[in-house]
């Protein structure tokens, strides 16, 4: 099936329109016409080849929200109409203790990432969300809730769950007291699911002007990270912390505002390492420095059923595929609030 798609041919030109061929229904398979997807930083790193793994041709796009239009003969759980998501994994050996235990993100082989990986079918890279359809194994499709707006569903289907995984893997609860560190995309989500959780949230950034929007998406408390007098003011108070910046920082002043037994989650992935933390208020307070990636199909589905009885979705800047080259300049510049996501329905595509 061959249909039109944003591709990056190289790392050092702008992504075009083009034609991509998907491969054939398979039994399990759905096949999803897309009408929303998200823009995750990720992708500009991909199509930028700036971690040396990018294949290309290469088409971005994990965050993916879109209508099924057709199944092939053994899908049991959806049928043509229903609203779907589909997040960063379309596959993994479901055969290993992890896949077993509904954990696919840790799969011991390596699950297969929803575009630029390998097509365990094909052979060939799989293609991503940029585009008007993807044919996905239904066992890795997720259903929306239908009260939601789709277009802000988008990007719970990656920085939605990769901030819920570790709030339930940890079991936040009503009455903790939850840091997250940073205001974007993944942070404005930590912030909206702890709050709906019951927990107080604080909110660490550089940026003083972020703290009117932090305290509307639900935080009680705002402190700017760099303001040696606010945090000493949040000194041994939080349960547990969501550290959400992708960029290495100074550790030790987080962990100084952890109670005693309190666990600080990276999520963010730095280009480079973070500094060393000092290990000895770590072992004089049993405190814990713990990573988190992505989320389960099972924890997304959970996610979204949450997101959808609270109706919580992403803060979100609606753009169509023909801006997506100033879409990823401006995420340079840390300039949207908080996702882009693309209207695939309002794209204009080339007649090649």
């Amino acid at each position: 099936m061959k249909v039109k798609a944003l591709v990056a041919h190289e790392a050092t030109q702008p992504l075009v329109s083009g034609n991509i061929t998907l491969r054939p229904l398979q039994k399990q398979d759905v096949n999803i016409e897309i009408l929303y997807c998200g823009v995750c930083h990720s992708d500009l790193h991909m199509a930028r080849n700036e971690w040396g793994v990018s294949r290309y041709p290469l088409v971005p796009g994990h965050e993916i929200v879109g209508r099924v239009v057709a199944t092939g003969s053994n899908v049991d759980r959806l049928r043509p109409g229903d609203i779907v998501g589909v997040g960063v994994m379309v596959d993994s050996c479901r055969e290993c203790h992890f896949c077993q235990q509904q954990e696919e993100q840790y799969c011991e082989a390596g699950f297969t990432a929803t575009y630029n990986g390998i097509d365990k079918v094909t052979g060939e890279s799989t293609w991503g969300g940029y585009a008007q359809n993807v044919i996905v194994d239904q066992h890795f499709v997720v259903k929306v809730p239908q009260n939601l707006h789709l277009a802000g569903v988008a990007p719970l289907l990656c920085a939605g769950v990769t901030v819920w995984s570790p709030l339930r893997h940890f079991n936040v609860k009503a009455g903790d007291r939850v840091g997250v560190v940073g205001l974007g995309g993944l942070g404005h989500m930590a912030v909206k699911l702890a709050s709906a959780l019951g927990a107080e949230v604080t909110l660490f950034t550089t940026s003083p002007e972020k703290g009117a929007d932090a305290k509307k998406l639900g935080a009680k408390r705002v402190v700017v990270s760099r303001d040696a007098a606010q945090m000493a003011e949040v000194q041994s108070s939080l349960d547990i912390i969501i550290d959400c910046v992708a960029a290495p920082h100074d550790l030790n002043p987080l962990l100084a505002t952890l109670k005693t037994n309190g666990r600080l989650v990276l999520v963010g992935i730095p280009d480079s390492p973070h500094l060393s933390p000092d290990i000895t208020p770590m072992v004089f307070r049993r405190l814990s420095i713990s990573g988190s990636s992505i989320g389960s199909i099972k924890e997304t589905q959970e996610m979204l059923d949450f997101c959808g009885t609270h109706n919580i979705t992403a803060d979100i800047e609606l753009i169509t595929g023909n801006e997506v080259e100033q879409a990823f300049s401006r995420m340079l510049k840390g300039d949207v609030r908080y996702r882009f996501v693309i209207d695939m329905q309002g794209t204009r595509w080339s007649a090649s």
